[in-house]
């Protein structure tokens, strides 16, 4: 009661309009507190979807008639295929497939439209890319669709009328390429692991130099003779066998607790995964050397990772996104790292198959490596 009445409006005043200065001071903070519900909202809002459509894919093509031409202007008339590729090899549809870079295969035999006047119900193969089931449901669901509807118009015009009452005119054949069964836990698992170490190695480095200067250690740092690059990659070091075992215990995990057969190369996973952790360590070094606090550390790390999670493929489809969205997230390492253990569990993918997914995290590494440097200061 009494602690009420000797409440003073002008001293609540004046520390609510010193804690205003104090903010507005802090660019860090409010920029987060500004940029973290934009990015939020712009993210859900107009790049997550989850019905995707115009997803890459390849047509194979032995039979250039009429009929054929009609099923091929439907699939791309509804909205789900883009036919990015045509009149190439199924060894080069398949690599492309094995690289991430097209979700479908729609292969078509010479002899469909003799079947099909004849009415003899031909197959047409539609090989989808089972590592992200969930970008391919809707997509199989328009082609099951179209099996009953698509030629209609053409027996009529025809005199093919005698197939009109059939329920369906030719036959899908849907094989779920690296996943058949479509088991999520093959999708989810090995993803997991490019997020746990974008989470955890960001995260603690972050916070690297950052602690050294609020527990009163940076001098110290300061007055050693070493060079900003001896500095950066004595911080991360460690942090390097912390990912490693983290990348090692998640593959335990999904050999173990979810039966996830692993298709390729554990050795070749371990090689590979290495430029991933530097990318991501080095960026929590640039955001240790940029940031005050420790609390300004945490938010930007945070600020990394919602694109990171959202853009990369792992909670929505990747080739579901506008094509703005997709390109961010061509710039992200997680992107990359998602094709490129997903490929060696369910693929057994090669390194000559993986290096289209390497190369771009090595670029990350010198760009974002050259801003750390520049940004390390000699001086408090």
């Amino acid at each position: 009661m009494k602690m009420i009445i000797n409440f003073s409006v002008s001293r609540y005043l004046a520390l609510a309009i010193k804690e205003f200065i104090h903010m507005a001071r802090d660019r860090v903070t409010i920029g987060m507190v500004i940029g973290i519900p934009l990015i939020q909202l712009i993210l859900f809002g107009f790049a997550i979807n989850t019905n995707p459509r115009h997803l890459p894919t390849v047509l194979i093509n032995a039979d250039n008639s009429p009929q054929v031409r009609t099923l091929v202007t439907a699939l791309q008339n509804s909205s789900y295929f883009d036919i990015q590729h045509n009149h190439i090899s199924v060894a080069k549809a398949d690599r492309l497939m094995q690289e991430a870079k097209v979700q479908f295969i729609i292969q078509i035999p010479a002899n469909f439209s003799r079947k099909l006047i004849r009415g003899e119900k031909p197959d047409m193969l539609l090989i989808t890319d089972g590592s992200d089931p969930s970008a391919s449901a809707a997509a199989v669901s328009a082609v099951e669709y179209l099996v009953g509807h698509v030629f209609k118009d053409t027996f009529e015009k025809n005199g093919l009328a005698y197939l009109q009452n059939k329920s369906s005119s030719f036959n899908v054949v849907v094989h779920n390429r690296y996943n058949p069964e479509q088991i999520t836990q093959y999708n989810i698992v090995p993803g997991l692991a490019g997020v746990i170490l974008t989470m955890t190695l960001v995260m603690i480095t972050g916070l690297a130099i950052t602690r050294e200067r609020e527990q009163g250690t940076m001098e110290s740092l300061l007055a050693t003779p070493v060079t900003p690059l001896e500095v950066m990659l004595g911080k991360i070091t460690p942090y390097i066998i912390v990912g490693y075992i983290q990348l090692l215990l998640i593959v335990f995990a999904a050999k173990v607790l979810f039966s996830i057969p692993i298709l390729g190369s554990v050795l070749l996973l371990l090689v590979v995964t290495f430029p991933f952790i530097i990318a991501n360590l080095i960026v929590g070094i640039t955001f240790s050397t940029i940031a005050k606090t420790q609390l300004q550390a945490m938010q930007m790390t945070f600020f990394f990772f919602l694109p990171s999670i959202l853009l990369s493929g792992f909670m929505f489809p990747f080739y579901g996104m506008p094509k703005w969205a997709q390109w961010l997230g061509e710039i992200l390492p997680l992107t990359h790292y998602l094709r490129i253990i997903r490929g060696i569990i369910l693929k057994g993918n090669t390194f000559e198959t993986l290096f289209s997914s390497i190369w771009p995290i090595l670029i990350f590494i010198l760009i974002v490596g050259i801003i750390c440097i520049k940004r390390y200061r000699r001086t408090l």
